[in-house]
């Protein structure tokens, strides 16, 4: 009797060999998944924030606090808290404190973070140097772009209305945060470097210092388009701090224990502020309208960017935020001091209202986003209601 299975055959070589190719292919496939940039992304989004409503109460405690490493100067954009970590960007809530969204590269580690017109700017390392730059929502962590970059390793970033700045010591590259493109870049005469530079609404104003010598220049070029506006040297005594603080309406330099405001046209000193003993590190500046606030250890002056003349000054720990572009100027400040935040007009300095609150640290900067106040440290965010 013949077998019942006589009619099975075993399948011809080419299909063994389709077989192993495809599970050949499989294998492979998940290999390079696991190595590979998606695979080592995690991301989270959000709706859009609410528009904050409420003011600060009369009498405010901490509500939250989160650590941010190296924090932007903005942190609040879009209604939202952005902090770094040494892998990615995440939002919070500022009356919560509560995370929105978040974006991760396991495979990268941050190099930058900055935040302006709506979105959040980011640079990653994947290998020796910062090589990729994302753009994310800040209102909703939406990815808006991502484009190849070629920078230092050790390039900060900084931002402005419709410009960011990545800087190193051997050049900079201004960016355009609501596209990816890169707008222009400047390379220091060969023997200098870059001692610093600042993106603003007079430009980008740089420091670079060349050879041997002592002076230090100063040059202010063309926030888009990078044509030099002007030059200008700065004599420096032989180990002598100085530091760019700014480039909104008055250039601000701390140079040789005084603090020099200079006309965005041509370089001109306009006004001269004594610093504090030790307090060199901790001055202060941000642009308001057309006044520049300047913190002078406990002291905030605010002077004005066309003639560098003093307008008021009161007591202060820290900074209030630069607002938005368009916001109200009338809008009131608020003003970290010893006895809490007190609300005070950008153009006479009067007191309108205080949050009190006891133990604030020095050198913060304080946002309003309704009912709640952000104080950013230069590592940490703290929320106040």
């Amino acid at each position: 009797m013949p077998p019942l299975l006589t009619g099975l055959r075993r399948p011809p070589l080419r299909v063994w060999v389709w077989t192993a190719a495809t599970l050949a292919l499989v294998v492979v496939a998940a290999l390079l998944w696991r190595g590979s940039d998606a695979a080592a992304t995690e991301s989270t989004t959000a709706a859009p924030a609410d528009a904050p409503s409420g003011t600060p109460a009369g009498a405010v405690s901490e509500d939250w606090s989160a650590p941010g490493g190296s924090l932007p100067e903005t942190v609040v954009e879009s209604g939202r808290v952005l902090l770094r970590s040494a892998h990615g960007v995440r939002a919070l809530d500022p009356a919560t404190g509560e995370e929105a969204w978040h974006y991760t590269r396991a495979n990268a580690r941050l190099c930058g973070l900055t935040a302006t017109d709506g979105v959040a700017v980011a640079v990653f390392r994947t290998a020796d140097r910062c090589d990729e730059a994302i753009a994310l929502d800040a209102g909703t962590g939406v990815r808006r772009w991502t484009r190849s970059v070629h920078f230092r390793g050790d390039a900060t970033l900084d931002s402005t209305d419709r410009i960011v700045l990545a800087v190193s010591a051997t050049g900079l590259v201004t960016l355009d945060p609501t596209g990816n493109n890169i707008r222009w870049r400047y390379a220091p005469p060969d023997g200098c470097v870059l001692l610093g530079a600042e993106a603003g609404s007079a430009g980008v104003a740089l420091l670079e210092r060349c050879g041997g010598s002592s002076a230090v220049r100063l040059r202010l070029l063309d926030g888009f388009e990078g044509d030099a506006h002007w030059t200008r040297d700065l004599p420096v005594r032989d180990g002598a701090e100085i530091r760019l603080l700014g480039a909104d309406g008055l250039l601000g330099v701390v140079l040789d224990g005084e603090f020099q405001g200079l006309s965005p046209a041509d370089g001109t000193v306009l006004c001269r502020l004594l610093v504090p003993a030790g307090a060199a590190d901790a001055v202060q500046q941000v642009a308001v309208g057309t006044v520049a606030l300047v913190r002078l250890g406990d002291t905030l002056a605010a002077l004005d960017s066309a003639s560098g003349g003093l307008l008021w000054s009161a007591d202060a720990l820290g900074l209030p935020a630069a607002p938005d572009a368009g916001a109200d100027p009338a809008t009131p400040l608020p003003v970290p001091t010893a006895v809490g935040f007190v609300f005070r007009e950008t153009s006479t300095g009067r007191e309108v209202a205080r949050s009190a609150v006891s133990g604030l640290p020095e050198g913060g900067v304080a946002a309003t986003a309704g009912d709640a106040v952000v104080y950013r440290l230069p590592d940490r965010v703290h929320g106040f209601r």
